[in-house]
């Protein structure tokens, strides 16, 4: 899989990008990961991206055009376009599963007041929300994007790692309570089914106690 991101902070990737699942799964080739700085598409010696909103109101907006020369330079055929942006809709495992079976990605990191709405209506494919609360720009909604798609790409996980992502591939259903040594701490103890060796009845006892994701 192939993931381009269109930002004004590419710094920012930097740290999560250069660690842990993502950059082993980079270093043995299953993914290709490139994030691009928007100002490189920018107007002028100042390389300016944004301006003012037509009628008024405060802050700045990322400019259809600039944002359209980014994409024509990394489109093809195969991708999938996405903004992340707070109108979005919700970003659920689901999701990630199915943005898991594209080739290539592109991911717009919103920023400022926001983006010219006809980047949302023309340009894109999706636009994505990773909750209802504000942030200052796309690039963590992107991080984490990235971080829950690529562990589902055959490979890159160990056969641990999978295993354990298992659980979170039903939608709605997350991992049952796990428990491990000591068995006794500050008087606060494991369920004694879980000690007692019997399958079946551990077996219950997960399923009884996997907790659903709460819907929005």
């Amino acid at each position: 899989m192939e993931i381009d991101i269109i930002t004004l902070f590419p710094d920012m990737f930097d740290g999560p990008f250069d660690a842990s699942i993502i950059k082993r799964a980079e270093s043995r080739d299953l993914i290709k990961v490139r994030v691009h700085d928007l100002r490189k598409w920018g107007e002028g010696e100042r390389r300016s991206v944004d301006d003012k909103p037509y009628g008024g109101g405060p802050g700045m907006l990322l400019r259809v055009d600039i944002v359209d020369n980014a994409l024509k330079d990394l489109r093809t055929k195969s991708s999938r376009v996405i903004l992340l942006d707070a109108t979005g809709k919700r970003f659920v495992q689901q999701k990630a599963v199915e943005l898991s079976k594209y080739n290539h990605l592109i991911l717009i990191a919103g920023h400022y007041e926001g983006v010219d709405h006809r980047v949302h209506e023309n340009l894109v494919d999706e636009i994505i929300s990773i909750g209802d609360y504000v942030l200052t720009g796309g690039e963590i909604p992107a991080m984490v994007l990235v971080d829950s798609v690529i562990r589902l790409i055959p490979g890159v996980l160990g056969k641990d790692e999978s295993s354990a992502v298992e659980s979170h591939k039903e939608p709605g259903y997350l991992e049952y309570p796990q428990y491990t040594r000591p068995e006794n701490y500050k008087g606060h103890k494991v369920p004694s089914v879980l000690l007692g060796g019997n399958h079946k009845e551990i077996r219950d006892w997960r399923q009884k106690n996997q907790p659903s994701v709460a819907k929005s």
